[in-house]
């Protein structure tokens, strides 16, 4: 480079990546580096290969932080030979590794940009307007071409320009449109990632420019007065002429006041949020969109689109920047949606050779199994089982809900965990620490451990029938069946139709994923993920021992968390993230679970604890199971091959 060009300057012809809002005016100060001191590469360099610090960098020191040896690569000229090295915080693409969310190696690369600009004098009798001055200032500078403003920007800019004397922050979505402009120099820009369950609606903030996680917050779908299951809210539709714009005023609503809150807990003005991304189960994402969900109600479920939506803010009557445009992942089929797309982008079963089971567990399972060769997805009627619902003594996972279950094989005596406590009910301050919600129900996580332990114990059957045990006041008469006494205060039953429910739910999810397993010939799966919510509490062991999963190497099952809204965000931070969750969507082959002929067969046998004809060995190798009867032989039962001794935490 020849002497005197500054050390950005030399970078972007280099194709370098620093960024920098102020088009090197030494304002933003994002284009900060540091000098190599030594011998690299063969060349000697340190900090007098580099212009003394001038006017530009000590006026920005005296506002903003230049910590030594940090240089204004706008300002810094180059000098001699010089080694620079660019810190995470001045790139462009970032990297934004959050191992607690699993977002592993993403680069920041957002669908909108800011850009200052200082823009020519207006001259007595020229013809040339605001508009053309500015879009010739981003072309000269930032080598935009061709762009388009907004109309609100093209309302608006001229007394920007007047009030940031003649200089003006703008934004560009894509590369193509011009949707905001402040005046002078404005460097904040956030977006908002939205996971739109049928229960529950959580929303993430983050700095577009750094990829920092600014606040999450998350609230109850408010359609939950219309319905408390999918199928419900489009019956009611149905029924209710105008019903879907009753549905839909509700759930945007519910996006609008969650930006204020999310805005509100990080300090930040909602007038700078300029990016949405949205993410849902086919008819949440029919109903944020305000499109008729009641196709979704009957066969064949035909989407109103499976492709990518994008489109303004304030047509989903959004309270955020005039300008912010929302992005709306695709859909893989009818009851297979945009979550279930952000699962695959923030699992990425796609990108490896192992075999992959993705399950959201819900409602409707999702199921997601394959590799990078080949990926198929299905829904499986679960029903709201695992939500507490259909469960004598179950409710929602909330403060007072029994989370955690353990039975004495012996005694039949239980303690448990519940929500809002860190402790057992057999620990002392137990009492004290659940005092403001008592025990209230029993969650989905709860039930589950509940039916497993007394498997484990004896006091149920393979089959599912809770057994007699003369003597022991835990197990109960009710009516012409048996049912443990699993709490005296409050009474809480664990009944025959409590486990019959978790039975089926189990066994419909179980039934899909040896649909998925038959399709793609494979006998078993390397790894297996649980995402959502319910997914992310239920214990991974106690999911295998009850058969709502294969068999599997413990070691690589886990829960994904969120993964829909870790997707979400994905997409929010990355246009290279959107684009592969595009791609791979187109490849995911939907298997209908309520055409397969084996379905059924595969649910018959999938109705045992854990299953029928799967002999579960990696589950063997860490849990006893019961002896079991053997239907072709009279006598005692015969006990199933053992692993190691159960463990019981």
């Amino acid at each position: 480079m020849p002497p005197g060009t500054t050390v950005l300057e030399a970078a972007r012809a280099l194709g370098v990546d620093i960024d920098s809002i102020c088009g090197g005016r030494g304002i933003c100060g994002r284009c900060q580096v540091e000098v190599s001191s030594g011998t690299f590469a063969g060349l000697d360099t340190d900090e007098s290969h580099l212009s003394p610090i001038g006017s530009t960098e000590e006026s920005y020191a005296d506002r903003k932080d230049l910590a030594a040896p940090r240089r204004l690569s706008c300002a810094a000229t180059v000098l001699g030979d010089v080694a620079i090295e660019v810190p995470a915080m001045s790139r462009v693409h970032k990297q934004v590794v959050r191992k607690e969310a699993r977002v592993e190696a993403l680069q920041v690369d957002p669908a909108v940009r800011l850009h200052y600009l200082e823009l020519s004098d207006p001259a007595l009798g020229s013809p040339i307007g605001d508009r053309e001055r500015l879009l010739a200032a981003l072309q000269a500078e930032w080598g935009l071409w061709p762009l388009s403003l907004d109309p609100h920007v093209l309302r608006e800019l001229h007394s920007a320009i007047t009030d940031g004397e003649g200089t003006v922050t703008v934004a560009v979505h894509d590369e193509a449109q011009v949707t905001a402009v402040w005046p002078g120099f404005h460097e904040d820009a956030y977006g908002v990632a939205f996971d739109v369950g049928s229960t529950t609606v959580a929303g993430h903030l983050a700095d577009l420019s750094t990829g920092e996680i600014l606040a999450s917050a998350g609230t109850m779908n408010p359609q939950i007065r219309f319905g408390e299951d999918l199928m419900s809210r489009v019956s009611y539709v149905m029924m209710n002429p105008g019903g879907e714009s009753e549905l839909t005023t509700a759930i945007r609503g519910a996006l609008d006041d969650l930006i204020g809150e999310l805005c509100a807990d990080a300090g930040v003005e909602t007038s700078d949020v300029l990016e949405i991304t949205v993410v849902g189960n086919p008819i949440m994402h029919h109903l944020v969109l305000g499109i008729d969900p009641t196709p979704l109600g009957t066969a064949p479920f035909t989407l109103a689109t499976t492709e990518s939506i994008r489109l303004p803010a304030v047509e989903l009557d959004l309270a955020v920047n005039a300008g912010a445009r929302v992005f709306v992942l695709p859909c893989i089929a009818g009851h297979v949606g945009a979550d279930t797309a952000a699962c695959i982008l923030a699992e990425g079963p796609h990108g490896g050779e192992r075999v992959q089971l993705l399950v959201d567990v819900g409602t409707n399972a999702e199921i997601v199994l394959g590799n990078s060769h080949r990926l198929l997805a299905a829904s499986s009627p679960t029903g709201p089982a695992f939500e507490g619902a259909q469960i004598s003594s179950g409710q929602r996972a909330a403060p007072g809900a029994i989370e955690r279950a353990r039975i004495d094989p012996v005694t039949l005596e239980a303690r448990v965990k519940v929500i809002g406590s860190d402790l057992w009910s057999d620990q002392a301050g137990f009492a004290e620490s659940i005092s403001a919600t008592g025990i209230t129900g029993i969650c989905g996580s709860g039930i589950i451990e509940a039916v497993v332990e007394l498997y484990l114990a004896g006091a149920l059957s393979a089959a599912g029938v809770i057994q007699s045990r003369p003597g022991n006041e835990r197990i109960i008469t009710d009516g012409r069946t048996f049912a443990y006494l699993l709490m005296d205060e409050p009474r809480l039953l664990v009944t025959q139709n409590d486990v019959r429910a978790i039975q089926l739910a189990k066994a419909a999810l179980r039934a899909g994923v040896q649909l998925l397993m038959d399709r793609l010939a494979v006998t078993q799966v390397d790894d297996i993920r649980l995402a959502g919510a319910f997914g992310s509490q239920i214990d991974v062991q106690y999911a295998m021992t009850l058969g709502l999963i294969p068999d599997c190497d413990l070691g690589s099952v886990r829960s994904a968390g969120n993964a829909a809204g870790v997707g979400a965000l994905m997409a929010l931070l990355s246009v290279e993230e959107r684009a592969e969750v595009e791609r791979v969507v187109r490849t995911v082959e939907k298997v209908e679970t309520a055409i397969e002929e084996r379905f059924q067969e595969h649910f018959v046998e999938a109705m045992a604890i854990p299953h029928t004809s799967d002999e579960y060995p990696n589950l063997r190798r860490v849990v006893t199971l019961p002896a079991t009867p053997d239907p072709n032989r009279s006598g005692p039962p015969r006990r199933r091959r053992s692993g190691a001794s159960r463990k019981n935490p």
